[in-house]
């Protein structure tokens, strides 16, 4: 069948998604976030568990209204199997298993990292193979050359700490409320990028590292309000350009070298952090100056959703990469 009609679910952090993908076209991608994890600063795993509980059914409800299809016409179940929070995939994995048996339809697992990578196949323009992508989310910095929809190779990954979250907690240290990257990305937009030079790592090879810039940032916050208690409210714009400014080197420390080396002029990016303004800006720009053919996501298919595990579940229905009841949820899933 060359026009199969999926359910996908996404639940691996605390956004709860459903989409409907029929022959590789979306015809539903819905979302529900959480905002019960605001006053905490951060994610709460038990808390996003039990959301996601409540919304999953509401969430796959509105997708089969919004794609104006039945159940019955389903040809498969996708979902996320990892990486991600070990209660939320099971609340999600819980439900596309269950929700398969009853419908007597096979079940299809995806990895949350490749699908990020696939959102690129939902609408056009598309990259052409091999292409190499750049994905950067609050869990993971990859480097990634793409062969076909599922054939991937990471050449390098942070060593540490993710740029999402250097992003959310150099947002948290200035007093950002959360979620700290978008709030941080806002304000740069009226900062000086090259006020503060904070430094910017540079690890032999493709992988990354952003544990350094993160302590820099805190003791270097320190050091000026001990001299001046208001040096954060009086600097707060160009604190923020100048943190986004070292973030984004840091990524293309890596990303230049690596598409010349490769003789790759497809460039991507992909996940939660492809929706900051400034990397897209700086992405276009740098293509730009080296011919790259540059592709970003629509703002809805960069952050977590249901929409990119349908797009990969549609590839992997096509080669018959089918799952079965015994799959469990796997938080640290590799490629």
């Amino acid at each position: 069948m060359l026009q199969p009609t999926i359910l996908a679910i996404e639940s691996s952090c605390d956004d709860t998604s459903a989409a409907i993908i029929r022959g590789g076209k979306i015809l539903a991608n819905v979302v529900a976030s959480q905002a019960v994890h605001e006053q905490y600063g951060g994610v709460v795993p038990e808390l996003a568990s039990r959301a996601h509980q409540q919304n999953i059914i509401p969430v796959v409800a509105q997708a089969f209204h919004t794609a104006n299809i039945a159940k019955s016409e389903l040809n498969a179940v996708a979902f996320t199997r990892g990486p991600g929070l070990l209660g939320a995939l099971l609340v999600g994995t819980s439900f596309a298993k269950a929700f398969a048996m009853g419908l007597n339809v096979p079940l299809i697992e995806v990895n949350h990292m490749q699908a990020h990578i696939l959102a690129h196949f939902i609408d056009e323009p598309k990259p052409a193979f091999p292409f190499l992508c750049l994905t950067v989310s609050g869990g993971h910095t990859q480097l990634v050359v793409v062969r076909d929809h599922l054939d991937m190779e990471i050449i390098g990954q942070t060593t540490d700490d993710a740029v999402g979250e250097a992003f959310d907690k150099s947002a948290k240290l200035l007093g950002l409320p959360y979620p700290g990257g978008p709030a941080l990305d806002k304000l740069a937009a009226t900062g000086d990028p090259n006020k503060f030079p904070f430094p910017i790592v540079n690890l032999p090879g493709n992988d990354f590292s952003f544990s350094g810039i993160k302590t820099a940032i805190l003791y270097f916050l320190k050091d000026q309000t001990k001299q001046n208690p208001d040096f954060i409210t009086q600097n707060l714009a160009d604190l923020c350009a100048s943190i986004q400014n070292a973030l984004i080197k840091t990524l293309f420390k890596k990303l230049i070298p690596a598409a010349e080396a490769l003789h790759i002029k497809d460039i991507a990016i992909a996940g939660g952090v492809s929706a900051n303004s400034g990397l897209r800006k700086a992405l276009q720009e740098e293509g730009e100056k080296r011919g790259w053919n540059v592709f970003i996501p629509a703002f809805q298919y960069c952050t977590d959703n249901a929409g990119m595990i349908a797009m990969a579940a549609h590839f992997k229905y096509l080669k018959g990469e089918f799952s079965d009841q015994y799959a469990s949820p796997e938080p640290r899933l590799k490629f």
